[in-house]
């Protein structure tokens, strides 16, 4: 009889640790990894997880996913070696939610962008934090992750609405924002003309309208 196919054996697949700090003083200190490593392995004990590798990203920012140490578990999401990453808090992964989106992409297609619960699940892998209990292996999981999102993009439209609300104020009264432009001071909301640059302002004017190169006015 021919062995079925899905009878095949499998490569076991791991539970990966992620901890980060980001300064080297606390690299060196060591306080903060330990920390999140005994958080981690208090709770992959309690889940039954073997943590087979913790991967350390000591001195790293959480700015961007451009570090080594995050590079490294993206390549064991994509190469299907991981069934978890586990870390303390999200924010060891990244302080920005939108990196949540862009921290699972497969392609750097703008047309194929998708969300971090969605490479995650396209490699068979979850994400888990113990501070926030989240784990995408789950609906309740991959729900809250997508919530993030929504509340990212609110947040970002939301500023940028406030944003036009005030600039619209400012110039309906009258009042400056912006850099404050050569041939004045800035008093509070006010401008201020200030008299040597104004003079320099009117003779750049008398020069443009004789004919002058823009050398010769740069040279004013």
């Amino acid at each position: 009889m021919k062995p079925r196919k899905n009878a095949t054996a499998r490569t076991e697949r791991r539970t990966v640790a992620y901890v980060r700090v980001s300064t080297q003083d606390q690299a060196n200190e060591g306080v903060s990894l330990a920390s999140q490593q005994a958080r981690i392995g208090a709770y992959c004990t309690a889940m039954g997880w073997d943590v087979s590798e913790v991967v350390c990203g000591a001195a790293e920012s959480a700015s961007n996913l451009q570090r080594p140490g995050m590079a490294k578990i993206l390549a064991t999401v994509r190469d299907r070696s991981v069934e978890r990453v586990v870390v303390a808090k999200l924010d060891r992964l990244t302080r920005s939610v939108r990196d949540l989106v862009t921290l699972v992409e497969l392609t750097r297609s703008v047309r194929d962008l998708v969300t971090l619960v969605d490479l995650f699940a396209k490699h068979d892998a979850a994400l888990v934090s113990v501070g926030e209990t989240l784990d995408t292996s789950c609906a309740a999981g991959r729900m809250v992750v997508n919530m993030l999102g929504v509340v990212a993009q609110w947040e970002r439209e939301a500023i940028a609405e406030r944003t036009s609300s005030a600039l619209a104020h400012k110039r309906q009264h009258r009042t400056t924002y912006g850099p404050t432009p050569f041939g004045y001071v800035r008093v509070g909301d006010a401008l201020l003309p200030e008299p040597r640059e104004q003079a320099v302002l009117k003779d750049a004017v008398r020069m443009d309208r004789d004919g002058a190169s823009f050398r010769a006015l740069a040279s004013t």
